[in-house]
């Protein structure tokens, strides 16, 4: 299907305009949800900036188009899925080798800042 947007009056090339964008935001809201799913709550990961050393946190929620995470500082991020890659850990191994399913989190005293 071709349209010739040539022959379009000013009404009608709004309304195409509004319908692109409409199904823009519909394609990178399917393509953030995609790659949410490469990563589950709980799950450690980092998150790259440029120029800047990574943050790493616990993802704790997800969003309409973020993720929530928490750092170990307990800072709360809203973080763009694109920018997450999983954190290379430590073996959080138990003796007997169980893996620990507790991810420590620190709480800021507020009335210490």
């Amino acid at each position: 299907m071709q349209i010739d947007i040539d022959r379009l009056n000013e009404a009608e090339l709004i309304a195409l305009n509004l319908r692109i964008v409409s199904r823009l935001r519909l394609l990178w809201q399917i393509d953030a949800h995609n790659s949410m799913l490469g990563f589950k709550i709980g799950e450690k990961v980092s998150v790259r900036r440029e120029g800047r050393p990574p943050i790493t946190g616990v993802i704790t929620r997800y969003n309409k188009k973020t993720v929530s995470i928490v750092t170990t500082a307990g800072q709360r991020w809203n973080v763009s899925p694109w920018l997450l890659q999983k954190a290379k850990t430590r073996s959080s191994a138990k003796p007997g080798g169980q893996k620990s399913n507790v991810i420590v989190l620190v709480r800021k005293d507020e009335h210490n800042s």
